[in-house]
């Protein structure tokens, strides 16, 4: 299997992002977004999953991070779907549960070429700091839409809203490192009776 790495510039009137990343890394991270906690999740996917993610974004954050988190969201997609390549001989699903503290979260992954994002969770308070939780939906949503994966969220139980965000995205780094995975027993081969995904 070749290195799966992709580079994507994704440019709007709102906002203007940058991202690099490397699927078969060693989790290593830059980040400059102008949004820190979205930052620290983004270094859980990155940690458990053994991906270097590198982001360069600049966005309207005068009005507030919406843009900025959602675009990251589907420039982070773009990037999935170039460095996926064709996707011959990887386990295609991924599945984690992950505890913190009282927190537990679970994330299943398939990397079926379809959209879809079911995400099933509470926050015990709206903002975490300056951050408003709602936005995590959007990033997954951006993110869901343009790598073409279906993606299902569940947060299982969890007091504080932090632990609940954490267990989320590290769960979503371990779910994706298992589906991008190579299976020596589909070397060559299209995980799907369809031919493609």
């Amino acid at each position: 299997m070749d290195q799966r790495t992709a580079e994507v510039e994704r440019n709007t009137l709102e906002t203007q992002i940058k991202i690099k990343i490397n699927l078969d890394g060693s989790g290593k991270t830059s980040f400059s977004t102008g949004v820190p906690f979205l930052e620290h999740m983004l270094d859980q996917i990155a940690r458990h999953g053994l991906i270097d993610i590198d982001i360069i974004a600049k966005g309207d954050l005068d009005i507030d991070d919406h843009h900025t988190v959602e675009d990251i969201g589907i420039t982070l997609g773009q990037a999935f779907a170039k460095a996926m390549q064709d996707k011959k001989g990887i386990v295609r699903y991924g599945h984690a549960y992950v505890p913190l503290d009282e927190a537990l979260s679970r994330v299943v992954i398939d990397f079926s070429g379809r959209p879809g994002l079911f995400y099933e969770v509470k926050y015990p308070k709206a903002m975490i700091g300056r951050f408003d939780v709602d936005l995590f939906r959007e990033f997954f949503q951006g993110f869901v839409n343009h790598a073409g994966v279906t993606l299902h969220i569940d947060s299982l139980k969890g007091a504080n809203a932090h632990h609940v965000a954490e267990t989320i995205f590290k769960a979503m780094g371990r779910a994706i490192r298992m589906a991008i995975t190579a299976d020596p027993r589909m070397a060559g081969m299209m995980p799907s009776t369809k031919g493609s995904l």
